[in-house]
């Protein structure tokens, strides 16, 4: 049974939209796995997703408040008095869904069960929620896609993937899922997201991050390189005299996140190469270099 979702994401029942929506988002940079690596920071961020889904939505909330979902975003099975059962008569009984057992409230409940139970199973009921997973590449996460999902029982589904999207995410498609009974509602398709690692670039909240390979020349006398980003390839200005481990930052090159409506940036870290193997010319020139310039790096 999943937790009441205003406990989750830690909000009171008065909070507002935008206050639940500033909440999730702070979660999500403490909680995301790319951040947070830790097992059970993972477990909670799916919760935290399953959470938001049901009360960041103002009409599942109010269903949600009046008692018509759960906190899965399930519709509950309707329970309350009988019809026309007030104090007077038989105070307090509730509808049977089968052949239940003697009801000390209602004398005649073990005869009459059979036939209430038949008569509720003619309700219209909404159908269950069905779950599916889907593997994402890295950059489809990151900038959004669209995806034709075939389900198991053979038809498709037309998914429109937010960018942004992380690991464990649950997507919701409206009326996805099995059909209702007697007329009543589909379920709903939940798609938890999967993510395939990418050879180069890693994710760090809605940033993204990645090692650049610089030559000696390069890294000493300034130049002109071309990187890889989401959305093609670009020219960066290394400046002279540029140390391995300096991190340059490119705005607004990292993660759309649809959610947040915000763009996180590329970050490039940039480390020295020397050639393998250090050939002669080079090695008798550093040798001379060294003689005349020694100097201290600040080795401790």
């Amino acid at each position: 049974m999943a937790d009441d979702p205003y406990l989750v994401l830690g909000v009171p029942r008065t909070a507002t939209d935008d206050e639940i929506r500033r909440r999730y988002r702070l979660l999500v940079k403490e909680l995301h796995p790319d951040v947070n690596p830790d097992k059970a920071a993972e477990e909670r961020f799916k919760k935290v997703t399953v959470a938001f889904d049901i009360i960041g939505d103002p009409v599942k909330r109010k269903a949600y408040d009046r008692g018509e979902i759960d906190a899965a975003g399930d519709q509950r099975r309707p329970t309350g008095p009988r019809p026309g059962a007030g104090p007077g008569a038989g105070g307090g009984a509730r509808w049977s869904t089968g052949f239940g057992g003697f009801d000390s409230e209602d004398p005649f409940g073990d005869i009459f069960a059979g036939f209430r139970g038949a008569g509720a199973q003619t309700r219209a009921r909404r159908g269950q929620d069905a779950r599916y997973t889907i593997d994402l590449d890295f950059d489809e996460a990151a900038l959004g896609v669209r995806k034709r999902v075939t389900m198991p029982g053979g038809h498709t589904l037309d998914l429109n993937v937010p960018s942004g999207v992380v690991e464990g995410q649950v997507l919701r498609l409206k009326g996805k899922g099995q059909p209702g009974f007697n007329g009543g509602p589909a379920g709903d398709a939940l798609v938890e997201v999967r993510v395939r690692p990418h050879p180069a670039f890693k994710r760090s909240g809605d940033d993204v991050t990645i090692d650049v390979p610089l030559t000696i020349d390069e890294a000493a006398l300034g130049a002109k390189i071309e990187i890889p980003t989401l959305t093609g390839r670009v020219h960066l200005t290394i400046p002279p005299g540029t140390s391995s481990g300096k991190v340059f930052r490119l705005k607004n090159k990292g993660i759309v996140n649809a959610t947040a409506g915000t763009t996180g940036d590329q970050m490039v870290s940039v480390r020295i190469v020397l050639p393998d193997p250090v050939d002669s010319e080079l090695a008798e020139f550093l040798r001379g270099w060294r003689d005349r310039h020694a100097y201290d790096p600040g080795r401790k």
